[in-house]
Parts: structure tokens; C-alpha cells; sequence
């Protein structure tokens, strides 16, 4: 049995080496990218922003997107009721066109708020894109899409925008980061966990996946591809754009300097239940990428327990000891390493919250440990299920283009689909 330990210890060292060359790899891009000058492009933009209940600061991250450096664009918010509870914010925030604008030439973004009606064969929020999209300016030329948790930077929508001057380029993304308003066991845990994913983003355009939270299309590829045809009856909208662009043959590019940040505390509740809620997604539209995650963490869980069992039962001048202790201690300083780098990057594009990132050192450096049960569970749960509960929808997911949608957890379904208060 303890040749079958070298055997996975040895694969994992190699991983946990492969990782961390990974990470510096990470970094360098990072640097490469803030040094190299980005196109003077900026065409007129309409921004999409589905909302559904109130998230935390739901009107500073609102606000945030009324504040871009950038000379012409236009916010299209989207709602399923006029009865959620976002309307009132996003009706305050639309209003502060009627108060002097912070910027010298006075320009302040139209905005619109559409009310998309209940969906009943895809999610919610794809539901509300599809219908969105049909409100966006004649003039528009980009289309870029974000969630209501996130907080971008004034920088951020011609950072996000820029790589799509090249015209091979089919979709520029960015990722989250997570940032605890108050530190907590379940808040960082889940930072940690979602880091990982951001670190699976960089210079390979062709590798690169579209994150739904900050991504820009062009409008002519998103139309050529026919997106929103495409995104009828999915649950996931980005990995369905992923898919799209693939199938034709365009990249993904990955753009640092747009990183957002989501500013919020959970619960552990809620920590699972979105964890979990994203290996199921990926489980239904990257089915490699699940059984990566399964077979990575699986491996990761075993060779740390047996490791640790092998060095309290091995005589301290066995082979098998020395062999288990090398072996963990690698593995450590390979995944600390990478946490450590990794958030070395994000710090570059983050200068406003150099504070909160300096609060996750600690918690970025040594949470990894966990991080691989954790996601190993999400992995389990989505072999045996296909259910989730997501904005308290409740879907099941048959395949990338069938949803179910559970209407029973749903209100207000007798909206009109295609409403817009100005």
C-alpha cells in the first residue's frame, strides 16, 4: 500500500509544482499587461445589469457604474417585477442625472430599466439579458454585462472594453475577488475557493472562459454568433458565451486591470450553497473541468490525510516518513507560494483596497488547506444532483441549452415582457 502512496504523493508534488509555476506565470501577466498601453477605443456602450433582490450595497455598486471615465455609454438595467426590491435603488441611482455630474464636462449616462417578466424555460437572469439586450441604443457598438454584487473601478469600463479594438478578439472578461466586509471563517473560505478559479484566467486567449459578471462583445459578434438565440433555454450566461465563441473560432481575452471586486460577508450557508452552485453549472457545461476538479481534489485529500497518518504510525528513520514528510512539505510551500503570488497580482489592480487585501494574507496563505474538501464536496454534490436554488429560484439543470425553471418559487408572473421605465 505505501508504494501506492509514493505513486500519488509524487503526482501531486508534480501538480502542486505545476501550480506554482502557474502562478508566476499569473503574476507576470498581470505586469505585462498594466505596462503595455491599451487602443484609445471607445465607442458607444450599452452596460446590462440584471438585478434581483438587494444585494449588499446595492447602491454604491450601482452607483459605481454611473462614475466610468469614459465619454459615451448608457446603463440598461433589467428587473423580472417592478415589485422587486432593486426598483427603488436603481430608480435613486438613475435620478443622480438631475445633480451636478463630479466630471468636468458634465456628462452623466442615460439609463434604462427594463422589466423582463418571470422566466419559465431558462434562468432568470439569462431571461433578462435575452430580453435587455432588445433596449440597447441603435448607436451601441459594444455590449457589456455585469452583476449587481460587483463594484467596479471608474477605470474599469474602458480597461474592460479596450482588447475588443482588435477585432479577432470575440470577448473580453474579467473575474470577482472576494472581500469581507467583516472577516469571518465562512467569508474567507469562500475567497479563497473563487481565487483559485480567478488564477485559471491569463494569457492563453484560446483557454480563457467568460466570467458574466464584467464581459464586453462586440455587438456585431455578438449578433454574428447569435447569442441570444443561444442563451434560449440555458441557465448559465457566460459559459454559454464561452461556448459560442469557441464554436466560432474567436478568443477570450482576459483583462486584469477590469477585475471587480464583490464586497460582502456570508454565512456558512451560503458559502456552500454558492460553491456548490458552481461545480453544478460547470458540471452541465464543462464536464472536464468538473472531473478535473473531482480527480484534483480527491488526490489532494488523500495524499494530506495518509501523509499525515504515515507520520504518526513510520518510525521517525523510516523511508516511508521521510518520504511523507518531504512530501507534505513540498506540496505546502508549492500552494502557499501560489496564494501568495496570486494575491501579489490582484494588489496590483486593487490599489483602493490595499487595506482589506493586506487582512487576507494571512487567510489567503493558509486556507488553500481547506479549500481542496471543499471542493471535493461541491464536486460530489453535483454527481449526485442537478438542482440548484439561485436568487431564490429554484432550476434544475437537464442539459447546457434545457432548464427547468421551478415556478413555485417565483412572483409577480403576470408582468408584462417587455416594460421599460425611463
Amino acid at each position: 500500500m505505501i508504494f501506492i502512496f509514493y505513486i500519488f504523493a509524487a503526482a501531486l508534488v508534480f501538480l502542486s509544482w505545476k501550480s506554482f509555476r502557474g502562478g508566476l506565470e499569473y503574476l507576470n501577466f498581470f505586469r505585462k499587461e498594466l505596462a503595455t498601453p491599451k487602443p484609445d477605443f471607445a465607442p458607444f456602450v450599452s452596460i446590462f445589469a440584471p438585478c434581483r433582490g438587494l444585494d449588499e450595497d446595492l447602491e454604491e455598486n450601482l452607483c459605481a457604474l454611473f462614475r466610468q471615465d469614459f465619454p459615451r455609454y448608457e446603463v440598461i438595467f433589467v428587473v423580472d417585477s417592478e415589485r422587486d426590491e432593486a426598483v427603488e435603488i436603481i430608480k435613486k441611482v438613475s435620478r443622480g442625472k438631475q445633480k451636478p455630474s463630479a466630471r468636468a464636462d458634465g456628462f452623466f449616462p442615460s439609463s434604462k430599466l427594463v422589466v423582463a417578466g418571470n422566466a419559465d424555460a431558462e434562468s432568470q437572469k439569462v431571461h433578462n439579458l435575452r430580453e435587455a439586450v432588445l433596449h440597447a441604443a441603435d448607436e451601441s457598438e459594444i455590449f457589456v454585462f455585469v452583476d449587481s454584487d460587483a463594484r467596479p473601478a471608474e477605470n474599469w469600463l474602458r480597461d474592460l472594453i479596450a482588447p475588443l479594438a482588435d477585432e479577432k478578439i470575440g470577448a473580453a472578461t474579467a473575474y470577482r475577488w472576494f472581500i469581507s466586509k467583516q472577516i469571518s471563517f465562512a467569508s474567507e473560505m469562500r475567497s479563497v475557493w473563487n481565487a483559485s478559479i480567478a488564477s485559471a484566467l491569463g494569457a492563453n486567449v484560446k483557454s480563457n472562459f467568460c466570467w458574466g459578471g464584467s464581459m464586453a462583445l462586440r455587438r456585431a459578434t455578438f449578433e454574428k454568433i447569435k447569442m441570444r438565440e443561444k442563451w434560449r433555454g440555458t441557465l448559465s450566461d457566460d459559459f454559454a458565451v464561452t461556448r459560442a465563441i469557441k464554436e466560432n473560432e474567436l478568443s477570450i481575452y482576459f483583462v486584469p486591470q477590469a477585475l471587480a471586486v464583490s464586497l460582502e460577508n456570508c454565512n456558512w450557508r451560503e458559502c456552500f450553497e454558492f460553491t456548490t452552485r458552481q461545480m453544478k453549472i460547470t458540471r452541465v457545461y464543462a464536464a472536464h473541468l468538473w472531473q478535473q476538479s473531482f480527480i484534483g481534489a480527491g488526490l489532494f485529500n488523500l495524499v494530506f490525510i495518509w501523509g499525515i497518518i504515515n507520520l504518526i504510525f513510520y518510525r521517525a528513520d523510516s523511508f516511508a516518513f521521510w518520504f511523507s514528510l518531504f512530501s507534505l512539505v513540498l506540496i505546502s510551500v508549492f500552494s502557499s507560494g501560489k496564494a501568495w503570488i496570486r494575491l501579489k497580482a490582484v494588489k496590483l489592480v486593487l490599489k483602493n483596497y490595499e487595506n482589506e487585501l493586506n487582512k487576507q494574507f494571512w487567510t489567503q496563505n493558509t486556507l488553500w488547506i481547506f479549500s481542496p474538501a471543499l471542493f471535493f464536496y461541491n464536486a460530489f454534490c453535483a454527481l449526485v444532483s442537478r438542482k440548484i436554488l439561485w436568487r431564490g429560484i429554484s432550476y434544475e439543470l437537464k442539459s447546457p441549452s434545457e432548464t427547468i425553471v421551478n415556478n413555485e418559487n417565483t412572483t409577480n408572473k403576470n408582468l408584462p415582457s417587455s416594460d421599460v421605465l425611463n
